[in-house]
């Protein structure tokens, strides 16, 4: 398949199931962007597979990594897409109110069915002012809840910050 068919059977399947009912309305209908050194696909395993300072951008939503694999069920639609880098990094804007959540690991594999993206090796994700590691995170972008692991290499750390209210209060105090 030509590179650019290959483009556009990834990305248009992989940021239109991949975007989040919270995300921004608008990321969907933004032109998908996709950059790697080399792609290869395969059509009777339905894998494509990106190398090489991949870069996947469609509104807000961001992908960078090492490599990316993509698996595609029967009808062409994502099935589940593993990232792996030094590290690999996704990033998107929840909503007009909120910043963008950020998150990274050695590996990042998202599954379409489920709308959960799980973060291993080193795992980071800052949301809203609040920050999570561990060995493991999983992230149901969805939802937005957060699930940390430590796994053998220990503990979790999470970071909230004081809220807007608390903060409000405790400057009207003074």
């Amino acid at each position: 398949m030509q590179r650019a068919g290959l483009a556009f059977l990834l990305g248009s399947t992989l940021l239109a199931t991949a975007t989040p009912t919270l995300a921004l309305p608008s990321d969907s209908s933004q032109t998908i962007t996709l950059e790697a050194d080399r792609a290869t696909y395969n059509e009777k395993t339905g894998i494509t597979t990106y190398t090489g300072n991949v870069v996947i951008q469609q509104g807000t939503i961001k992908i960078q990594a090492d490599s990316l694999v993509a698996n595609l069920n029967k009808n062409r639609q994502i099935q589940q897409i593993t990232a792996k880098g030094r590290p690999a990094k996704f990033q998107q804007q929840i909503s007009a109110e909120k910043g963008i959540a950020r998150g990274e690991g050695q590996t990042i594999v998202y599954n379409s069915e489920t709308g959960i993206i799980t973060m291993t090796g080193k795992a980071y994700l800052f949301q809203d002012g609040a920050s999570f590691r561990g060995n493991t995170l999983r992230y149901s972008i969805s939802a937005g809840d957060i699930e940390a692991s430590g796994g053998s290499q220990g503990r979790i750390q999470i970071i909230i910050p004081p809220s807007a209210t608390q903060n409000q209060t405790k400057v009207k105090s003074k």
